[in-house]
């Protein structure tokens, strides 16, 4: 008899591309997803994958098995979703910012969909001041996202530097007025980049709004503009500007969850928890 919890690590380091990206995804340590392959190896007697330094392959008997695996935990959620679901129904509408619109969060939710099949979960991305917004008129449940130096009620997941993003290609200095690339009000990050900008009497002009990391990204790294980004953000390609470059220091981004009261409450609850986890295996 194959173990779930085996089969389960075993699908997920093929899914994710690795031990380290598939413990993120089961919130284990690398060690103990090697731990599980190893074992589940030894109970097949054969070799599943053929590892090298910078990758893993299926064998011919990974192949295999990997079918077998899939139709074993999908019937294993069957089963649990059929003994639940008059229990454990309801929709729930989930506002998310840029930051959390990745795949392992919504690798998260779709797990979450998975193991309550009367769960109808829609999400919405958008700037964190809209969605509270929408929020507070009834169109959304709950709301992850980030703010700067607010007093907005929320269940506080973490916290990381706001900085100053720009083309990490060498130049002499600052092109005056500060061309900025900025998403529209009411953002959190565009208010905190202009109240400090004027507070330091640094001329500034929006050179690109937008409305996604891409668009963002894409100024920055041509030099473009300047963008105010989470540090999570600054990708390769992309240099952090600062006191040395005579721009004023940010505040932090604090990144929180926040849920209607009209909400159901256990739904909530299950999606908090998805939340936090995530949070939690967040770095910067």
């Amino acid at each position: 008899m194959f173990d779930g919890v085996l089969l389960k690590t075993f699908v997920a380091v093929v899914d994710e591309g690795g031990f380290s990206r598939a413990g993120e995804r089961l919130h284990l340590t690398q060690s103990a997803v090697s731990g599980h392959l190893r074992r589940l190896e030894e109970q097949v007697g054969k070799p599943l994958l053929t590892r090298t330094t910078r990758s893993q392959q299926l064998t011919p008997d990974g192949q295999r098995l990997m079918a077998y695996a899939r139709g074993i935990l999908a019937l294993n959620r069957d089963a649990w979703a059929e003994l639940t679901r008059s229990a454990f129904a309801g929709d729930l509408r989930v506002g998310v910012s840029e930051e959390f619109a990745d795949a392992r969060l919504l690798r998260e939710l779709q797990d979450v969909a998975a193991e309550y099949p009367g769960i109808q979960i829609t999400v919405q991305v958008g700037i964190p001041g809209s969605l509270l917004s929408l929020m507070k008129q009834g169109e959304l449940d709950m709301v992850v996202g980030s703010l700067c130096e607010s007093s907005e009620p929320g269940l506080a997941l973490w916290r990381e530097p706001l900085v100053w993003a720009w083309s990490a290609q060498p130049t002499v200095a600052l092109p005056t007025p500060l061309p900025l690339a900025l998403f529209p009000a009411p953002c959190p990050y565009r208010e905190a980049a202009l109240t400090r900008l004027a507070q330091a009497g640094i001329a500034q002009r929006t050179a690109l709004q937008c409305s996604s990391y891409a668009a963002l990204h894409a100024a920055a790294m041509s030099g473009f503009a300047i963008a105010p980004m989470a540090l999570s953000q600054v990708k390769p390609g992309l240099t952090v500007l600062g006191n040395e470059q005579g721009l004023p220091a940010l505040p932090d981004a604090e990144f929180r969850l926040f849920s209607a009261p009209e909400a159901d409450s256990r739904l909530v609850e299950v999606i908090t928890q998805v939340v936090v986890r995530y949070g939690a295996s967040r770095r910067y």
